[in-house]
């Protein structure tokens, strides 16, 4: 019989134990070893058949185990020292309170997910993990930081295989009051509410939930509410899921709504207001609107409001494909805002020109959310270098007539958060190495350069640490395949080849992530012959662990994966190769200790960074793939194996998928497995073992989240928020004017001759010429502009590599014919091809880039042809 409603029947904890429930609502515990441990002790058992989870565990605890151990002396001296630690930490000076530098005094994090813990399923891949480490790493920097998503009611999908191997979903409903999460309440105890206009007269009405993130609150919103009709209701019901419509609302809820509940937290708390907004991808650029709104009430027009909103907003792009980002019908954006729905009092027009493709190769019928982002933001970034060249050169339309290098998206690489993703034996290896505070310090500030501590470890103990986690992990294979199979129909009977599935001994690949193509989950197929060979080997074996969900919507995803579940059900490998249905953060935390080598091989340049070879290599596995995302920036032969590529523009696919797997097997072959099982003088894999103490020594302080943190505190958060204090109403004012004004005039900008003081084309190194340039700047002054000289090497065709800038200086008035004169010095400081340029841009001392307009004037052709430009 089903039930018609459904309770959440809360433990009554006795007097002693009531801060039991305080850990438990702080999610600190998710990457706290020594409160786990405590929850653990609480009932083993039960804490095993939970999950992990403490809200799960309390509620099931019988009320005899409670009452003893609210008896027990040693029980509740533990219980007060992780309180008194929880305190502490929250309440103490971290990194950032240590900085000299006006820093925010609060930065909004919006992202459409969030990968805090298992026990929080609302995340479906990298960007949400990457956004739970965001906060997780400011909470132990101490950054004032308060994140914001939406509460999916179904989360993500959880996946079983068919009897065929085909993807199978399922949305488990999830109740908020089973979660770690608490309502955010008005004075009156009533909970907190915000609501947006839509169109017809209806309302989208939305909760929040307070999630705490150690020192970070993390507010959810969540539209299943009674004041909502039922297509309301369901429009946070699941992450990703539905049409367009229903995708446009979400990022409304997300950036608008957002934004309100932020205020609301800070009016309820007295928590510092934003001065900073950043938004992760985006599916919350909305945000940028809604605080226009606010600005336009406060008496600033549009485009001041405008200038005011980018000071202080940072924008960070994840894709590096147009497929990747959420473009809407113009329509479709235009029937959710204005008169009768959302942001009445700004003109539609305004809202659609920050989302229009209105730039040669866009799709001027499209609302584009990244181009709104750019537009919005005064400071962007990708997240590698790799993926920062890509994205300039993706998005290089927005600033016609730069070099895609001038574009201005900086880099910000990845991270990930040691804590979480460092098995509790790697933690007390490297506290018994120099102290639990020392490691604890090391993995979230970071800081330092290398890990010295590690070259003292003995070969022996580092052996014997890679082996138990290997042996953890077949445990843990093994109990999710079984699993896995009963859920496919098979039987107890027969299932009894799984106890000999994987060997601790045997060297340990493993690859887990999202199942697009491009990631290319099948690679290792291309020739199965190969395949077998190195899986069967009699001396040097090896073993694979694969595990990745498909979208839902992707059914070319879903065959990939039924392609290989059929490889890995053949009798004859069954025991070397295994595909783990529902990928998810439980099961990353045992994969990636427990695996040799992480595999990663997808089509270059198409990973934007790929964060989990990271949290394998924090554990002493070895990376093994192409170069791309942050393997690229950071690979060397002591941490692994770079796979090369066949990323010709004439290369066919097929042909390109053939010559990168032979270059996967050759490596396999020929380098990696003889490098695991050749045994030196003491009888270990010393050669591999230094591989290892060298990815933990050189490649483990890179990768740290902490390290990432601190990059966005000093590189964007901070210079935003000086931005933003700089944007007072009367400067917004003027820069939106000034803006306009340069806009309107600069058809009348113009380069008119060009002369140096060296007429011939060939000169010594070291030489200083003199540029003299005639400029005209028609109804502008030379306040306006920066005229500069652009030189270095030049390619074939005449291009300026390498440049480097340098203003020239005006030497007066305007002329009878009301032209400019700048003259200023250029060393020729380069050997070779040699040339330079002159260029006019915008300038204004509250411009973050002379870019930032998509302005600039250039030397026309007969200009060039009289100026002697190039030097050889």
């Amino acid at each position: 019989m089903k039930a018609i409603r459904r309770f959440t029947v809360r433990p009554v904890l006795p007097e002693p134990l009531r801060p039991l429930s305080d850990l438990a609502r702080n999610l600190r515990w998710s990457w706290h070893a020594e409160t786990r441990d405590l929850f653990q002790s609480v009932d083993p058992e039960r804490w095993a058949a939970s999950n992990g989870d403490p809200v799960r565990l309390l509620g099931s605890v019988s009320p005899e185990r409670l009452a003893e151990l609210a008896e027990d002396r040693r029980f509740l001296r533990r219980l007060t020292a992780a309180v008194d630690d929880l305190n502490d930490y929250v309440r103490g000076d971290r990194w950032y309170q240590a900085q000299s530098a006006e820093l925010p005094a609060a930065i909004a994090y919006f992202s459409p997910e969030f990968g805090i813990t298992a026990a929080l399923p609302q995340y479906s891949g990298g960007l949400g993990i990457l956004a739970g480490d965001h906060l997780k790493s400011a909470s132990d920097l101490g950054v004032p930081l308060i994140g914001v998503g939406l509460l999916y009611r179904h989360g993500y999908f959880r996946q079983s295989l068919s009897r065929d191997g085909w993807q199978q979903e399922t949305y488990p409903v999830l109740d908020p009051n089973e979660l770690p999460v608490g309502l955010l309440r008005e004075t009156d105890g009533t909970p907190a509410q915000v609501s947006l206009a839509l169109p017809g007269g209806r309302s989208l009405h939305a909760r929040v939930w307070l999630a705490q993130v150690g020192r970070v609150p993390l507010l959810l919103l969540d539209s299943d509410v009674e004041e909502n009709d039922l297509g309301e209701r369901g429009v946070t019901d699941r992450l990703y899921g539905g049409g367009s419509e229903h995708r446009l609302l979400q990022e409304m809820l997300l950036g608008i709504g957002g934004v309100r509940a932020v205020r609301t937290y800070c009016r309820l708390t007295g928590h510092s207001d934003p001065e900073v907004f950043h938004t992760n991808e985006g599916h919350a650029g909305f945000l940028g609107l809604e605080r226009i709104a606010e600005l336009c009430d406060r008496g600033l027009d549009f485009d001041s409001g405008l200038e005011a909103v980018r000071a202080g907003t940072v924008f960070t792009t994840h894709t590096p494909v147009p497929a990747g980002i959420d473009r809407f019908d113009r329509e479709l954006v235009a029937r959710h805002f204005g008169p009768d729905a959302e942001l009445p009092r700004i003109d539609v027009e305004r809202i659609l020109r920050l989302g229009m493709e209105t730039y040669a190769g866009g799709e001027p019928n499209l609302f584009n959310m990244a181009v709104m982002g750019l537009r919005l933001g005064q400071r962007a970034n990708g997240v590698s270098l790799l993926h920062g060249n890509v994205s300039r050169g993706m998005f290089s339309g927005l600033w016609p007539g730069f070099d895609a290098d001038e574009v201005p998206i900086t880099s910000v690489t990845n991270g990930v958060h040691a804590p979480t993703w460092v098995a509790p034996e790697v933690f007390r290896l490297g506290a018994r190495q120099i102290g639990v505070q020392r490691t604890e310090d090391a993995f979230t500030v970071g800081g330092s350069e290398r890990w010295d501590a590690v070259a003292t470890i003995p070969d022996q103990d580092i052996w014997e640490l890679r082996r138990v986690l290997r042996e953890q992990l077949v445990v843990e294979v093994r109990e999710r395949l079984r699993a896995s199979w009963r859920q496919r129909g098979a039987g107890s009977a027969e299932l009894g080849w799984i106890d000999g599935v994987l060997d601790p001994d045997v060297l340990t690949i493993g690859f887990a992530r999202r199942v697009p193509s491009y990631k290319r989950l099948t690679l290792m197929l291309r020739d199965r012959d190969r395949l077998l060979d190195l899986l069967l080997h009699p001396e040097r074996p090896v073993q694979i662990v694969v595990a990745g969900k498909a979208h839902p919507a992707d059914d070319g995803g879903k065959r990939l994966i039924q392609e290989l579940v059929r490889f890995a059900d053949d009798p004859r490998v069954r025991h070397r190769i295994v595909f783990l249905p529902d990928y998810g953060m439980a099961m990353a935390q045992k994969l990636y200790p427990g695996c040799d080598i992480w595999l990663n091989n997808p089509l270059r340049p198409l990973e934007a960074c790929g964060t989990s070879g990271m949290k394998a290599a924090l554990n002493g596995c070895l990376n093994l793939s192409v170069l791309d995302g942050w393997w690229d920036e950071w690979f060397q032969p002591d941490f692994g194996w770079a796979i090369p590529t066949a990323d010709g523009a004439a290369t066919d696919p097929d042909r390109r998928d053939d010559i990168e797997a032979a270059a996967l097997y050759d490596l396999m072959e020929q380098r990696v497995t003889p490098r695991f099982y050749e045994r030196g003088q003491s009888g270990l894999p010393d050669r591999w073992i230094e591989m290892v103490r060298q990815t933990l020594t050189l490649l483990g302080p890179k990768v740290l989240a902490g390290r990432m943190v601190r990059e966005y505190v000093e590189r964007l958060y901070a210079p935003a928020a000086l931005a933003h204090r700089a944007m007072d109403a009367e400067s917004a004012r003027e820069l939106a004017a000034w803006k306009a004004r340069v806009r309107g005039a600069w058809h009348g900008v113009s380069v008119d001759h060009v002369e140096t003081s060296v007429a011939t084309t060939t000169a010594e190194l070291g030489t200083t010429l003199t540029l003299r340039v005639r400029v005209g700047l028609g109804d502008l002054g030379p306040d306006d502009v920066e005229v500069q000289a652009v030189s270095g090497r030049v390619d074939s065709e005449d291009r300026i590599t390498d440049a480097t800038t340098v203003p020239l200086k005006s030497t007066g008035g305007a002329d009878l014919d009301g032209r400019w004169v700048y003259e200023g010095p250029l060393s020729l400081d380069r050997t070779g091809p040699y040339g330079y340029t002159v260029r006019i841009l915008p300038a204004h001392r509250l411009l973050a880039s002379g870019a930032e307009l998509g302005l600039v004037t250039s030397p026309s052709e007969d200009v060039v042809e009289g100026a002697g430009l190039l030097m050889r």
